[in-house]
């Protein structure tokens, strides 16, 4: 009777440390980070007279990709990266963990948040841009590059629009992406953090055309909608009056005047 209360005991310590330890590497572990310790500017491969101002001041940038985190709403305002047709490959990845971001200073949110939440983890770089190299891969995985997206619209419409991208690419040679929720007062939020939901998300993507900038940009409501990607297309100034961000601030004024004021189709093959 004595040896079978001590043998009982023991199973219950077991138990309750396997419990402990399950709740530990639920909440706590992280996997080591995906970039290099110690990541430039340079390495983000695009022009530094190129990226967007930054509300926040909190930039970042990754070896494949730069951001601008917006601690308030849990999420990059935006992520600018270039987009080669050498890029586009089709290496088979075995998909890696959401990891927080390590090098945003007050990390960035959990992927916890989103479980639950009826929304997916919308990729802001797309995981298929940066199939090139494991690396360039994995960094896609971080959380300050994922944004509270509606599935269908993130399966449809976003997707779409990725693809489209990818197909310019190979057709350009070189692009320019910048991606972004719209982050305003008022977002819905989810989990433990209040990561905001946006309630638009808008894409600029601009090439060289004989030695002139041409820019497009797209701005859509996070939902599922089948109007040809045409009719989501708006000036970039109208997203930097909602966003609260200048792009191509570097550039002249009469550079950005060109690109950002007017929609123009003509050199874009959709």
């Amino acid at each position: 009777m004595r040896t079978y209360s001590k043998n009982r005991t023991i199973y219950t310590v077991l138990i309750a440390l396997c419990i402990v330890g399950f709740w530990f590497f639920e909440n706590f572990y992280t996997p080591d980070t995906y970039s290099k310790k110690q990541p430039s500017t340079k390495e983000s491969n695009l022009p530094s007279n190129f990226l967007p101002s930054s509300t926040t001041g909190e930039v970042v940038h990754h070896a494949h990709f730069s951001l601008s985190y917006n601690e308030a709403y849990e999420q990059a305002e935006w992520v600018a990266y270039v987009l080669k047709k050498e890029h586009m490959t089709y290496d088979d990845r075995k998909r890696p963990y959401f990891i927080e971001d390590p090098y945003v200073a007050t990390k960035s949110a959990d992927w916890r948040n989103y479980k639950g939440s009826g929304y997916d983890r919308g990729h802001l770089v797309p995981a298929g841009d940066r199939r090139f190299t494991l690396q360039a891969y994995n960094e896609t995985f971080y959380t300050s590059n994922i944004s509270p997206q509606d599935r269908q619209f993130n399966a449809g419409l976003w997707n779409r629009l990725e693809m489209q991208t990818r197909t310019w690419a190979k057709r350009y040679k070189t692009l320019y992406v910048f991606t972004g929720g719209v982050l305003t007062d008022g977002l819905d939020e989810i989990g433990d953090e209040d990561v905001a939901v946006p309630d638009y998300f808008y894409k600029i993507i601009a090439k060289e055309n004989n030695g002139k900038m041409e820019v497009l940009g797209f701005l859509m409501e996070g939902i599922e909608q089948n109007e040809p990607l045409q009719h989501f297309v708006v000036p970039v100034d109208y997203i930097e009056e909602l966003t609260g961000i200048d792009f191509f601030y570097q550039l002249t004024k009469e550079k950005q005047s060109h690109m950002e004021k007017a929609i123009d189709l003509k050199n874009w093959k959709f």
